[in-house]
């Protein structure tokens, strides 16, 4: 899935493309932009996958859900069956989407697939992940049919406790092992009181064999920044062409700006995690020179005079001797008059 310093992103398209086709492409061309950070002059590795999702209606609802009223201003049809009709996409335009992004992109492919039916999809491309929705994690013939296509899974936890997780993970590894679990909380969007990032490092001790991420539902791109920090190996996140389009995910999504953002900050908390210790870089060491203290005159000392603790302190640049050095200078006589907040280097002394 990615290499041992890369966070996995995933812009999750959902259904953002309002039905459309052209849309969609228009999406995937704008969360898979280069990603520059001008300062530093650094190109970073861009998005990893885009995903999109797969329903079939006659495995949705109830007949009775299906035909209810569905009159607001983010509605597609009358009924709620109308509305989730005109957003359905065909599997040939899946199709399109996935070659799009393969053959313009060369990113991966997600598809979430909510339903037995759908898996009609699977027969026109193989994605390089199936994504089990928070909803469907007790959905167990769904996930036995997904794993039994040893296509790799990523599951989202976002209305389950831990039975619900681990008796879908009974279920796949009768297939295979190639999983991973992202924490999830299926509230849209997510309030900070319920984001709870530490279930991250308990899934990370719990499932040590799989990798971990965040399926994100917040407001901004705080919370996936810090999912990074804290563990994460993946980070799904709603993305669009634009927040104030109708629809019901765009408010909660990330428009243009927040995907470039979004991004960057993760690819360059990627760089600054480093390693588990403490060392001068290489960088610094100007700085230290420019900016650090080193033994300086209080006074002026004239040639002989032997210097004591009282004609010491301490100033930059940082190129002489350290305050732990002091026994060096300390008692010493001056080979020559030396200004007062002057540094003292050892030519200065007999």
């Amino acid at each position: 899935m990615r290499n041992n310093n890369e966070v996995y992103i995933i812009g999750e398209i959902g259904q953002n493309h309002n039905g459309s086709v052209d849309l969609a492409k228009l999406i995937v061309d704008m969360i898979c932009r280069p990603i520059v950070e001008e300062l530093f002059n650094l190109e970073l590795k861009p998005i990893n996958a885009v995903k999109l999702t797969k329903r079939d209606l006659k495995e949705e609802l109830s007949k009775t859900q299906m035909a209810m009223q569905y009159d607001n201003p983010n509605s597609f049809g009358k009924t709620y069956g109308e509305h989730r009709a005109f957003l359905e996409l065909t599997d040939d335009q899946h199709y399109e989407i996935y070659r799009y992004a393969k053959e313009t992109y060369h990113v991966d492919f997600v598809e979430t697939i909510c339903a037995i039916g759908a898996m009609s999809v699977l027969s026109k491309f193989t994605p390089d992940y199936l994504k089990v929705a928070s909803r469907d994690l007790t959905n167990l013939p769904l996930i036995d049919a997904l794993a039994s296509t040893k296509i790799p899974i990523i599951l989202s936890t976002g209305m389950s406790g831990k039975k619900e997780l681990d008796d879908a993970l009974e279920i796949i590894v009768k297939y295979h092992e190639n999983i991973s679990i992202l924490h999830c909380v299926s509230q849209y969007p997510t309030h900070p009181k319920n984001v709870n990032l530490r279930t991250i490092t308990y899934l990370k001790k719990m499932y040590p064999k799989y990798k971990i991420g965040f399926s994100d539902h917040t407001i901004g791109i705080s919370a996936p920044v810090a999912a990074v920090a804290m563990g994460a190996e993946i980070i799904e996140k709603h993305v669009t062409i634009d927040r104030r389009m109708k629809g019901t995910d765009q408010k909660g999504s990330l428009g243009p700006d927040g995907v470039n953002r979004m991004i960057r900050d993760i690819r360059l908390l990627e760089m600054s995690l480093g390693v588990e210790d403490i060392f001068i870089e290489e960088d610094v060491k100007g700085s230290k020179i420019k900016l650090e203290r080193s033994i300086a005159t209080k006074r002026k000392i004239r040639k002989g005079e032997i210097i004591s603790i009282n004609d010491i302190h301490l100033l930059s640049p940082g190129d002489g001797f350290k305050w732990t050095e002091k026994d060096n200078v300390l008692g010493k006589h001056a080979a020559f008059d030396i200004d007062e907040d002057e540094i003292i280097y050892p030519n200065m002394i007999l």
